[in-house]
């Protein structure tokens, strides 16, 4: 009789956290039957952007936080992956804890986050507290995520060494040419003020027209109206709009998955894009912006110390920054090589998850612990209750605010009318709310990206 696939459900709350979620949970669980859950909100995904992820499921439905509570109770799901926000995931692990109170069968509970964690790192991190695995993404995320549970006197067990899932594709190789192709990776929200955007553009542009040999691509996150982890609230492709003379022949602006786009790429140039680890990874030559700074509001202080902090001016005169060794070791964009106790696959890898070379030719399975930890824990036929860091008694002024913005009572308890029961709605209904719900976000959009900047600037006459 054939081994029962373990059925594995991802909450994910924007395109990005989807593909990380998704992608996490092909590493830890390989041969599985997937469930998608999208979480209703401002950054829900559209299917233009769920498409450019490229990574799909059995099934994706549109939930609230009460909502798959309900579903994840009525169903027997193995591992649940939580690709969220703090706060989401706090709730959903109290919600978790009120449905098993007790030991009993439960999924196992897994979170982590997307990429650089540089910033709200406490506050974020306790907040995932509870969960059965909190992933780091690499050794040196690892140490700080332990030592901030156990300095609030918290379990740090469920830490878990891991890389991010999306680490992959073919090593760079230059052919002995010059860089052809610049990949400048833009970010929602960072910059966020409209004037280091534009000039942040403006040096691309400039960068392009002194190499007219280069193409030049633009790399944008979303398209205008749509939303991603962060707001955007200054679009490049209005910006690209106001540059006199427009965007020169060899410079673009292009959507698309970022493996694909960095696969013919010669550099990659960034503020503190998740991108620059990609490019990394594959040894590309890889560019993190000084012009404004380095500084915790931008995130490229997370790169002190890579060999990849660089001007557009140094780019413009040639430099093609290479990362450091041992701080790409370090940051598990290039994991260290096997030891003799660590985990190995063939050096042509597995399919399991990110993987690196070796003295002898093997490569260290990142994911390694982290799956046979997973394995361990959907094999037991009970598992204790979540046990989140907060609670009424740690946190009473914070905790209850928290729960109640996802419709949970402090006991985490479903509010009265938090779960809607759809089964016994019409079609034409359904499509109706479907379609206000709609309209709503786009309205929401449309205020941030087009009304805000404009009373914002009113506001500094």
């Amino acid at each position: 009789m054939p081994e029962r696939k373990l059925r594995v459900a991802v909450l994910a709350d924007s395109d990005t956290r989807w593909k990380w979620g998704a992608l996490t949970a092909r590493r830890l669980v390989p041969d599985h039957r997937l469930t998608g859950y999208l979480l209703r909100g401002r950054a829900t995904p559209t299917a233009r952007q769920l498409g450019e992820v490229g990574v799909s499921a059995d099934r994706l439905t549109e939930v609230t936080c009460a909502g798959f509570l309900a579903e994840i109770e009525r169903e027997d799901y193995d591992v649940v992956v939580l690709a969220l926000v703090g706060g989401a995931v706090q709730a959903v692990l109290h919600g978790a804890r009120a449905l098993w109170p007790a030991p009993g069968r439960r999924p196992v509970l897994v979170t982590g986050y997307v990429g650089v964690v540089y910033e709200k790192l406490a506050d974020g991190l306790l907040l995932r507290h509870g969960a059965d695995l909190v992933l780091a993404n690499s050794r040196h995320d690892a140490e700080r995520f332990r030592a901030v549970y156990e300095g609030v006197g918290a379990d740090a067990g469920a830490v878990t060494e891991t890389a991010l899932p999306f680490l992959g594709g073919a090593p760079y190789d230059p052919g002995g040419r010059s860089a052809q192709r610049v990949v400048f990776a833009v970010q929602p929200s960072v910059p966020d003020g409209r004037a280091d955007r534009a000039y942040l553009l403006e040096r691309a542009v400039r960068h392009a027209r002194l190499h007219p040999g280069r193409e030049v691509l633009i790399k944008l996150r979303s398209r205008p109206g749509e939303h991603t982890t962060h707001l955007e609230e200054q679009p490049y492709q209005r910006l690209a709009e106001r540059i006199p003379g427009g965007l020169p022949a060899n410079c673009r602006l292009v959507y698309g998955n970022m493996g694909k786009v960095l696969d013919g790429a010669d550099l990659l140039v960034t503020v503190s894009s998740t991108a620059a680890l990609e490019s990394l990874h594959r040894s590309i030559p890889t560019a993190v912006l000084t012009d404004l700074g380095v500084r915790e509001a931008l995130g490229n202080h997370h790169f002190l110390g890579s060999g990849c902090l660089a001007s557009w001016d140094q780019l413009d005169a040639g430099l093609l920054p290479q990362g450091d060794p041992e701080w790409l070791h370090a940051q598990g964009v290039r994991p260290e090589p096997a030891g003799a106790d660590s985990e190995v696959v063939p050096a042509a890898g597995s399919g399991a998850g990110p993987v690196s070379a070796g003295a002898s030719g093997s490569v260290r399975d990142a994911y390694a612990a982290a799956r046979a930890r997973v394995a361990e824990l959907a094999a037991a036929g009970q598992l204790p209750p979540p046990r989140p860091y907060y609670t009424p008694t740690t946190a009473p002024g914070y905790l209850p605010g928290i729960l109640a913005r996802h419709h949970l009572a402090p006991d985490g308890t479903p509010l009265p009318g938090a779960v809607r029961d759809t089964a016994r709605e019409s079609r034409l209904r359904r499509r109706l709310r479907a379609h206000l719900r709609e309209a709503a976000r786009g309205a929401y959009r449309h205020g941030v990206q087009r009304v805000a900047p404009v009373i914002r600037r009113l506001g500094e006459l």
